[in-house]
Parts: structure tokens; C-alpha cells; sequence
């Protein structure tokens, strides 16, 4: 038995994709346990991922209240990058943001429970799409800070989905999309709001790249076909065979389960 706080499933891609479980300073290499038993039971304790102290309740992923109030990590605009404040000199960690947010980022095109356009930062390729279960993903874009890729992202979003719709994500893979044939039908559709954007960012705000398509597998023996959701706060106990993993999601013969919803929870492993 291993117990530890939990982190998000660290991944790589050889062929399929290869998912570790963090609990605590071990790490569970889940796709040798595919088809075997796995138990994963809360022990009540949740501990902030960035402070490390003792918290009733988890926010923004792993962290107590007054670390979410004051961490650059759990401002909005992390969710809703085309708010970046950082040019105003109202960021909580001018440091933290210079270097997660003023630095390249990506938009890119993928396949997750359809066509989506998203944007990661170019050092997070490819396990930004890997955590969003993209089974195809294609960078049509590289700008030069968060708030730009956020901008140009809002502007594709009017004409393709910027969500993933989980459930169906869950539910099976898609079948392939020719992410060049689509890039090549919306960029056009963005002309006037990209130039508008170079127009205030200078004309280095926005590249235009060309790469060929990521196709990504995942170590899933069996879909769900009905979606019956794990969750620590209301079931301590989640337990059964492991048939798959996807995303950030493991597959259980008895339901999934977020794990990077239960970041900072400590858990026992058995396996």
C-alpha cells in the first residue's frame, strides 16, 4: 500500500500514451495495472498543493482558501487568458507570471468529443492535449503571451467549439478529422480580427506555423458506454478493475474518476 496526495497523471507519448499515478512522493506506473484491480481510498486529509498546510476543502485544484486568493496560478485569468491583467501591473506574482504566461504560446487545433480549437504553452506539447484526450491535435499558430493566444482563440471560438465535452470524450474515439482542411476553412474567417491584434502586439504577436498532425492513442481496453462518476467527497472508497485510462480520467469497471479534480487528496493505493 502506498499513501500520498495525489497529483495529476504525468504522461508521455510511446505509442500509446504512458500514464504514472503520483501519490505522494512515489509514483503507480498504471498502464502494466490495465485489467487488474486498483483501489484508491481518501483518508480525509487534503493538503494544499502549494503551501502544503492542512485545508477542510480543496480550490483551484489542490489549494486552501488563502492560497487561491493570492496565487497568480488561481486568478481568472488563468481560465480566461484573453483577461491577462499582467501589462496593467496588477498580476499577483509578477514573477510567476513572466514566466508561465509572457513567454510562446500555442493555438492549436484538436479532436477531443469533436473539433476544438485550444492554446498550452509551447513547453507543454504534447501533454496539454494529452490531459484534454485529443486523439489528433495541430499547432496552427505560435504568439508570443498568453493574453495574445487567448485573444486569438476567443476569435476561432465564434466559429468552432473552445470546450471539450467530456462525457463524449469518455464515451469513444472520434473518428479523424483533417485538421490542415480545417485550419485552412477558419483562419480565413479570423482575417480582420487576427490583423487587428497585430495591429496593437506588433506584427512578431502572431506566427503562422506548419506541422503535421499528432495522432495520440490511449491505453483503454474498454469505454464506458453509461458515465457513473467516482468522487472522494461524497464515496471515500473508489475501487474495481482498471479498464482504461484517458485524459486525466482512469476507467474503472465500476464508473471514472477526475483525478486532477482530487489533486492535494490523500489517498492509500492498493494494487
Amino acid at each position: 500500500m502506498i499513501t500520498g496526495t495525489l497529483s495529476k497523471m504525468r504522461s508521455s507519448l510511446e505509442g500509446a500514451v504512458q500514464y504514472r499515478l503520483p501519490v505522494g512522493k512515489e509514483e503507480i506506473l498504471l498502464n502494466d495495472l490495465i485489467g487488474k484491480s486498483l483501489t484508491l481510498t481518501h483518508t480525509g486529509n487534503i493538503y494544499c498543493d502549494a503551501c502544503g498546510k492542512k485545508t477542510k476543502k480543496s480550490y483551484s485544484q489542490g489549494h486552501c482558501f488563502p492560497c487561491m486568493k493570492k496565487l497568480a496560478r488561481c486568478d481568472m485569468c488563468i481560465m480566461k487568458p484573453e483577461t491577462c491583467h499582467f501589462a496593467e501591473g496588477t498580476c499577483r506574482e509578477p514573477e510567476w507570471g513572466q514566466q508561465f504566461c509572457m513567454t510562446d504560446h500555442i493555438v492549436y487545433l484538436s479532436n477531443t468529443s469533436g473539433l476544438k480549437v485550444g492554446i498550452t504553452r509551447a513547453s507543454q506539447i504534447p501533454t496539454r492535449w494529452i490531459d484534454q484526450g485529443a486523439t489528433q491535435a495541430l499547432p496552427i499558430m505560435k504568439v508570443k503571451t498568453r493574453h495574445i493566444s487567448g485573444l486569438v482563440e476567443i476569435a476561432l471560438g465564434n466559429w468552432v467549439a473552445d470546450k471539450t465535452n467530456w462525457r463524449a470524450m469518455l464515451k469513444g474515439d472520434n473518428d479523424n478529422i483533417d485538421l490542415h482542411a480545417e485550419a485552412a476553412r477558419l483562419i480565413p474567417m479570423v482575417k480582420e480580427q487576427l490583423a487587428s491584434i497585430t495591429a496593437e502586439f506588433g506584427d512578431d504577436a502572431i506566427e503562422d506555423i506548419q506541422q503535421e498532425v499528432v495522432e495520440i492513442s490511449y491505453p483503454v481496453e474498454q469505454h464506458p458506454t453509461k458515465i457513473s462518476s467516482h468522487n472522494f467527497d461524497k464515496n471515500p472508497v473508489v475501487s474495481g478493475v482498471l479498464q482504461g485510462i484517458k485524459g486525466q480520467y482512469l476507467f474503472f469497471d465500476t464508473g471514472v474518476i477526475n483525478i486532477r479534480k482530487f489533486t492535494s487528496y490523500e489517498v492509500n493505493a492498493e494494487c
